[in-house]
């Protein structure tokens, strides 16, 4: 970003500290764009005795396909991080400031204490104690949230996450499989007439810090009040696919699903365990087409064969559905292990 390009897009984020009392009307505190997300600008500010972070929603994404998007998902974002740091203490950074306008401030976590758990999976140290506690906190935060009407009310964001999450995910997929259509819109309607519990909608590796205390969550822009297999499925999705990007550790990152998995269900106090689960097995295959035929791919597997993987597992499992995630797993290690 060149000089002028990074004063006309701090200029906004500027305004808010100001406006938000973070910093003097004369003051032009030191700052840098983060990179990374495709979603929002995200800034981090030296202000005097303390650094920030302060998020803005884009109303378009930085993808390929368009892919548009309303910016007050940035206001329910920010209550999700409140919302969950008051069920689970520190699993989400302190909010300093916010406003209407899609903008709000938080507390800045040093990457050398908190570095990325995407970041950990890639260098191959994967630990199934960390996935234990994430899949721990998750549950926690959905238990804690089950069956409350203030806050169904408070994230009735159905349209919002039709359009950031089920849209581009199961949809566009159907639409890149045309004869898998049916069984994805089946899957889309169960999934937004299920309304359980708060919903992040984007447990995914990139967003969780590896505390000191323990896992932080960041980027709840697609907060939900609605289906909590949602977000199980969508984490477990990534344990999977990272065996791709990093086989070494394949069978470390298949310990760290069922760790997952296993510790997110043995909390569940809302519904049936197996309830859920079927629930989450049904949209995993899913979600693993969406990631190489959706809206979203990830950027890591760039190879043909990896991508016909990806494809071999989710078709199946889409035409031949199972019930308990152990089956999902399965299936995926019988794909790694096929030639290519």
């Amino acid at each position: 970003m060149s000089a002028a390009q990074e004063s006309q897009e701090f200029g906004p984020i500027l305004a808010f500290l100001r406006a938000s009392d973070l910093c003097s009307a004369s003051e032009i505190p030191a700052a840098e764009p983060l990179t990374g997300g495709v979603s929002s600008d995200i800034w981090k500010v030296e202000l005097p005795g303390r650094t920030v972070c302060v998020k803005r929603a884009l109303a378009r994404l930085r993808v390929k396909q368009v892919w548009e998007a309303p910016v007050g998902r940035n206001r329910f974002e920010r209550l999700w991080l409140e919302t969950a740091a008051g069920i689970v203490p520190g699993i989400a950074p302190r909010i300093l400031a916010a406003d209407e306008g899609g903008i709000f401030a938080m507390e800045y976590l040093e990457p050398i204490r908190h570095p990325v758990w995407k970041a950990e999976l890639a260098a191959g140290r994967a630990s199934p104690a960390f996935a234990a506690r994430m899949g721990g906190a998750l549950v926690r935060i959905h238990s804690g949230t089950a069956g409350r009407g203030e806050i169904a009310e408070r994230f009735a964001t159905d349209a919002s996450f039709h359009a950031i999450r089920l849209e581009p995910y199961l949809l566009a997929t159907g639409r890149a499989h045309p004869g898998l259509a049916p069984r994805l819109e089946e899957l889309t309607a169960i999934t937004a007439a299920t309304r359980l519990a708060l919903v992040h909608g984007d447990v995914s590796p990139k967003n969780i810090l590896c505390g000191p205390e323990g896992p932080v969550l960041l980027d709840a822009e697609c907060a939900w009040y609605g289906d909590p297999a949602f977000d199980l499925a969508f984490c477990l999705n990534h344990l999977l696919l990272k065996g791709l990007w990093v086989p070494a550790a394949r069978e470390r990152f298949l310990e760290c699903f069922d760790a997952f998995a296993d510790s997110y269900l043995s909390g569940v106090t809302w519904e049936p365990r197996g309830t859920i689960e079927t629930r989450a097995a049904a949209l995993l295959p899913g979600l693993l087409l969406a990631r190489v035929d959706g809206k979203s791919p990830v950027e890591y597997l760039t190879e043909e064969r990896d991508k016909d993987k990806v494809r071999s597992a989710g078709i199946l499992l889409l035409r031949n559905p199972v019930t308990h995630l152990t089956g999902v797993r399965d299936r995926w290690r019988t794909t790694l292990l096929e030639p290519s």
